[in-house]
């Protein structure tokens, strides 16, 4: 019986933390990767395109000018470097993003959504906002909604410079 209970609920132990903070880190590590892996999915399945590229083109769609550094790109999704050269490089075969030099910094390269990104990408924010709500809002009261932004906040780690 109890090994049959270890396997259904598994005893997290990590050096310095008690049980029920090891309980806590996992299960909020679990349910955001199930949560990713299911926007993902989603978004791949009906728009093909990955739930990186949608918020790529999402911050692109959002900023003033269309643009944004790449460098800026990978600080603000804790990418490395190569991986949003990579995932720029996805979306530009697909011509929904243009590499551009930047106007006054010649080493800085923009990464630039074109007409036709913006097309692609309205119809896949729906999709991710739809599964953002079933996937993850409608589990939760409008109070565990905005407790857990707070908490979200208060844990979050600071962007890398």
């Amino acid at each position: 019986m109890g090994h049959l209970r270890a396997l259904e609920q598994p005893v997290w132990e990590l050096p310095v933390l008690d049980a029920d903070e090891c309980t806590c880190v996992h299960q909020f590590m679990d349910s955001s990767s199930r949560l990713l892996a299911a926007l993902n999915d989603s978004l791949v399945h009906a728009h093909g395109l990955t739930l990186f590229e949608v918020l790529v083109l999402d911050r692109l769609a959002r900023s003033e000018t269309g643009s944004a550094r790449m460098r800026d790109l990978a600080e603000a999704f804790a990418l490395a470097p190569s991986r949003v050269t990579s995932l720029i490089g996805r979306l530009e075969a697909q011509a929904l993003v243009v590499r551009r030099p930047h106007p006054t910094d010649r080493r800085a390269v923009l990464g630039h959504i074109t007409a036709a990104g913006r097309q692609r990408y309205a119809p896949a924010a729906v999709t991710y906002a739809r599964g953002i709500r079933a996937y993850y809002l409608d589990q939760l009261s409008r109070q565990q909604v905005i407790a857990l932004g707070d908490v979200c906040r208060r844990t979050g780690l600071p962007e890398q410079s």
